[in-house]
């Protein structure tokens, strides 16, 4: 797929959050990498301070925004198919905000399975 188009999509997938979502979004940048993760099994990876481990002193010294690192190229050969990346970039990238704002990964399961049985994913 080219580098435009998915990057459409991970931005289609952050539109497609709720605006108080959104709004709360706070210092993290989002990143293509065109390759595979270093192990192959990683679509996305969250690094940073989540929002839920900020004290009232974060921010105040110049932080670097939070990372969310996205794998174009682990996306795709999962998805096999290239209709099947859209829904998965979504997917992705929901999880990965999941992290920025604290949940651990059973509750960003159990939010998955909730987005999934209500047609979002």
């Amino acid at each position: 797929m080219e580098t435009q188009k998915f990057e459409n999509l991970i931005n289609g997938a952050i539109a497609a959050l709720p605006a108080l979502i959104r709004k709360k979004l706070d210092n993290v940048d989002i990143v293509l990498e065109e390759g595979e993760s270093p192990n192959n099994s990683l679509f996305g990876l969250y690094h940073g301070v989540s929002q839920l481990a900020r004290g009232s002193s974060y921010g105040m010294g110049g932080v670097l925004p939070d990372k969310i690192t996205i794998w174009k190229g682990t996306i795709e050969k999962f998805a096999g198919d290239e209709s099947r990346i859209p829904s998965l970039v979504r997917r992705v990238v929901w999880h990965e905000i999941g992290h920025h704002f604290g949940f651990d990964e059973t509750k960003i399961r159990q939010l998955e399975q909730k987005w999934q049985d209500e047609g979002k994913l």
